[in-house]
């Protein structure tokens, strides 16, 4: 196996070490973390596999743009990031079309408008951030079990907090 060939986060299999995970690469060998710790290895003398299936683009006769767009919609799906127009879909019927006003208690400053549809839109990203970081959080090597409890306590707070936007929900099921 090539030098070249290894990312940070790649898993690979060593003969004498067994299954690791590549932490680090320089220019003459990457640093490898193994069930017995972290060895310097040299991917074209060692026998070095990779522990996942590659994939190897070149001479790929799909169009790129085509791929790109295919594993960028993958990836959003699987964060559960939404399209704009899907927010919409959540949003209460009564609230289609609304808006929401803001009155300063200053009458010399200006009154702000906001459509719903993007006031809705915002508070579902937040949502959809939220549960990106708690499956971060969740899913943390480097965390201990004590911290990632602390993180997820914020967490709770900040869902509780935005409990208040429930009613403009559609279904129960989508809301905090």
């Amino acid at each position: 196996m090539k030098l070249t060939e290894l990312h940070l986060g790649m898993r690979v299999v060593h003969p004498q070490y067994g299954e690791g995970i590549v932490k680090s690469i320089n220019e003459y060998a990457a640093e490898v973390l193994f069930a017995d710790g972290r060895k310097p290895v040299d991917p074209a003398t060692s026998d070095l596999m990779p522990a996942e299936p590659t994939a190897h683009l070149h001479g790929l006769t799909l169009p790129l743009e085509h791929l790109i767009r295919k594993t960028v919609e993958a990836l959003a799906d699987r964060l559960g990031v939404e399209k704009p127009d899907a927010a919409v879909q959540e949003l209460g019927l009564r609230w289609r079309g609304g808006k929401l006003v803001l009155h300063p208690a200053d009458a010399a400053l200006q009154t702000k408008e906001i459509e719903m549809e993007v006031f809705f839109h915002k508070i579902v990203m937040v949502r959809n951030q939220l549960r990106v970081l708690e499956q971060k959080i969740n899913g943390s090597e480097s965390l201990t079990s004590a911290e990632k409890f602390d993180w997820q306590q914020y967490l709770t707070r900040c869902y509780g907090s935005l409990t208040t936007f429930n009613l403009l929900f559609k279904e129960k099921e989508q809301a905090f």
